[in-house]
């Protein structure tokens, strides 16, 4: 945890938090998570790319390559999960930073139940989980690829801005990494987006499991 949170990451986490749900306006509840989850993605990509890196930065890599793989692998692997762990309860603070600082309107009509309200909170925080996930673990591909932090920040600063868009939404439809922010609001049966998600979660296992033989390559 002392080298993958510091305190300076989980400052500027949590300030980016607060300010998102103070200057992003939302009407009603169930726009919370259009709200967030494209700035989340920005800040999983930026947080998590020095995994690997900050090894090299640290001038520790001369040791580090001195570790069998296997442990270097689940060094990885662990600081990842830390990374997400507290990512996923910033993500879940800052929904409810939203309700508190904006007062919105319930479930979009202004009459929604609690049980609708916990089932809304619920599939977004399944939606963000996948969301921080992936582009957590790619950031961190791209940067242990390219040995450099601001490769992995950059190159899914391009894939994000792709997705992020009305060309990616018309293109990709619900097949998009956004395919939840660009979901059908008026129609809360609808879980087609589920297959954007889905997306997320094959290139997230196929990272994690060409993770290794990168390491072993690149040092």
């Amino acid at each position: 945890m002392k080298i993958s949170l510091t305190f300076q990451k989980q400052a500027y986490a949590v300030f980016y938090v607060v300010i998102l749900s103070l200057v992003r306006g939302v009407t009603y509840s169930n726009e919370i998570g259009i709200a967030l989850e494209a700035p989340m993605a920005f800040l999983a990509f930026t947080f998590c790319a020095d995994t690997y890196t900050q090894e090299i930065a640290g001038k520790r890599s001369e040791i580090w390559r001195l570790y069998p793989m296997k442990k270097r692998t689940y060094a990885i692997y662990r600081r990842i999960v830390i990374q997400e762990m507290f990512l996923l309860a910033a993500a879940a603070a800052s929904y409810g930073l939203f309700i508190l600082f904006q007062n919105p309107f319930l479930n979009g009509l202004g009459q929604g139940s609690l049980e609708s309200e916990v089932c809304q909170f619920l599939v977004y925080f399944a939606a963000i989980a996948v969301t921080l996930a992936f582009w957590g673990l790619l950031s961190n591909l791209f940067a242990c690829l390219f040995r450099n932090m601001w490769v992995g920040i950059g190159g899914c600063m391009v894939l994000w801005l792709l997705t992020n868009s009305s060309i990616g939404d018309k293109t990709l439809k619900a097949w998009n990494l956004f395919s939840y922010t660009f979901r059908e609001l008026d129609n809360s049966s609808d879980f087609s987006w589920v297959c954007g998600k889905m997306v997320c979660i094959c290139i997230g296992i196929i990272a994690v499991a060409v993770l290794p033989k990168i390491i072993e390559k690149r040092g």
